[in-house]
């Protein structure tokens, strides 16, 4: 149930409309991926996604090692040159914060405050994780494998490492890459410099950065970012379930130009093109479609082919407005699955995967 909010002494404002300090501290810390940015298959990577939960660790390549470690045969330490001593494996993939689409929810969960464009898509150069538990002698009682970055802080009241844990059916893909390339250059440091762990088809939380320690275990992980930080909840009190796979999204590129301040677009008169991308984890895209009414009636894009299992699809749509006015622009994703997107966002206290419709309002106006 949306909740009506109250104006606040701005004209043309409510309270659900303002963030707080702390948020703009997160937003200023953090960025998406501008939106026109879709026009790049691969995005370049100063363009793509980015959230820092504590701080970029200044970390030294040379002396860097990462630890693999206990229910494996063969405890390994192993520097950045032996890594790179394995066969390069490259994945094209496409990566979405959980917390997209958080501030379009009613009421806004407080945190990072996305809208819909925390998203990207890279290349992501590095070790296959198997050829390194396999190297390390997986032991047979392993049920998860925990990742552990060098980033600490404080979250939930909780002093931590960031650590996340796949299990081993999960870790054992053959496309879950230690990548020490992104986009074909050096791993940016605010990307996970020197390792950081990909796992194609699911949020970005997952792949965890500034790679520390790899540990097999042999019960489920009971860390923060597992237990509590992560997970569909209806209340606080709700243990909720995991935050996995992507769901399936399209975007648009916004066409026309845009208002300075309020972002609204301006298009002229005549027959013009929709572009866009559209992606899920749980299998390629196999529908796009548009609406050009506010999503009264929608209808079929053109989907074009993807850079790989695991990278978003291009869309393309042919439109001609039939007159001068205000129009809401509309598109939705289906993938093999059956997933759809749905046109009414589901609520959660995290703000998580909220994948409702894009919506773009236009103005049309006469050419000169």
């Amino acid at each position: 149930m949306r909740i009506r909010s109250r104006r606040s002494k701005r004209a043309g404002r409510t309270k659900a409309d303002e963030i707080s300090r702390e948020e703009l501290q997160l937003a200023t810390r953090n960025h998406g991926m501008p939106l026109e940015a879709l026009h790049h298959d691969i995005t370049p990577a100063g363009l793509h996604y980015l959230l820092i939960h504590y701080d970029i660790p200044v970390i030294d390549a040379s002396a860097w090692r990462l630890t693999i470690d206990g229910l494996v045969d063969r405890p390994l330490s192993v520097s950045l040159d032996e890594l790179r001593s394995h066969p390069a494996h490259t994945v094209t993939v496409t990566m979405e914060c959980a917390g997209n689409g958080r501030a379009r929810l009613t009421p806004r969960p407080v945190s990072q405050p996305w809208l819909l464009e925390a998203v990207g898509t890279a290349e992501w150069t590095g070790v296959p994780l198997r050829t390194l538990l396999d190297d390390a002698g997986l032991g047979g009682d392993a049920v998860e494998i925990v990742f552990t970055g060098h980033d600490r802080g404080v979250e939930g009241g909780v002093e931590q490492d960031y650590a996340r844990s796949l299990r081993v059916e999960d870790a054992m893909g053959d496309d879950v890459v230690l990548a020490y390339e992104m986009n074909g250059g050096p791993l940016p440091p605010q990307h996970g410099f020197p390792l950081r762990l990909v796992v194609p088809g699911w949020y970005g939380m997952t792949s965890v950065k500034w790679l520390a320690r790899i540990t097999a275990v042999s019960e489920a992980f009971h860390g923060y970012q597992q237990e509590r930080g992560y997970r569909f909840r209806r209340d606080d009190a709700d243990p909720g379930r995991p935050v996995t796979r992507m769901a399936p999204r399209s975007l648009m590129v916004p066409p026309g130009i845009p208002d300075f301040m309020t972002r609204r677009r301006t298009l002229p008169l005549g027959r013009c093109e929709f572009v866009g991308r559209a992606w899920s984890g749980w299998g390629p895209v196999t529908r796009v479609e548009v609406s050009t009414d506010g999503g009264q009636t929608w209808h079929d894009a053109q989907v074009g082919p993807s850079a790989g299992p695991a990278a978003w699809h291009s869309w393309r749509y042919q439109w001609e407005p039939e007159g001068p006015g205000e129009y809401e622009l509309c598109c939705r994703a289906r993938d093999a699955a059956g997933n759809q997107q749905p046109t009414t966002p589901s609520w959660n206290v995290g703000g998580y995967a909220n994948n409702e419709v894009q919506r773009v309002p236009v103005t049309v106006v006469a050419a000169n």
